[in-house]
């Protein structure tokens, strides 16, 4: 694992994800899954979100999935969506690419990810900020997701509530999951 360098916020840099970083993004997200939901989850659980969590691709074709480097380290990932689907990788059941409408539907929040070995330096918030500015952008009034016990309290600083807790249950161990939302 890589050690925490002394980054500092201004020293990161956030762009959008192209096909380039799928490599790198997956690696962040096996990474991420396997340790930062330790606390959270029995190791049983943990290997359940595999089977849900992961990469969509559809986000790095829509322009609306974000990297965050520290020089050639991939630090974070995440973004917002413009299409049905709440959560889940290219692998997951009961995808729906079909586009929401801004004056009635939620954007979405998806995929957030942040290396084990760099969190609590703004990534996330950086990635937030940047999805409900481009989500406002496209005229959405409001945006939801469906976050990990480990994100909950990340989730609830930026402003998002609770709106319903539920498990996810791709796999054998059910994943308990939130779905949490804020207007914008």
């Amino acid at each position: 694992m890589i050690k925490r360098t002394n980054a500092k916020p201004d020293k990161l840099e956030l762009r959008p994800a192209d096909a380039a970083d799928v490599e790198a993004i997956k690696n962040l997200m096996n990474l991420a899954i396997s340790e930062l939901q330790k606390p959270y989850l029995t190791s049983e659980q943990i290997k359940s979100s595999f089977l849900a969590m992961g990469l969509d691709t559809q986000l790095i074709e829509d322009k609306t999935y974000f990297c965050v480097w520290a020089g050639d380290v991939l630090v974070g990932c995440g973004g917002w969506s413009r299409r049905a689907t709440l959560y889940g990788g290219n692998h997951t059941s009961g995808r729906d690419a079909n586009l929401l409408d801004p004056a009635t539907d939620r954007a979405r929040i998806r995929a957030m990810y942040t290396h084990p070995d760099y969190t609590r330096l703004g990534i996330g918030r950086r990635i937030i900020d940047a999805s409900e500015r481009a989500a406002m952008s496209e005229g959405f009034k409001s945006l939801e997701m469906a976050a990990t016990l480990a994100g909950r309290d990340f989730y609830l600083r930026c402003g998002y509530e609770i709106e319903r807790e539920w498990e996810d249950k791709n796999g054998p161990d059910p994943v308990p999951l939130l779905t949490m939302v804020k207007d914008i």
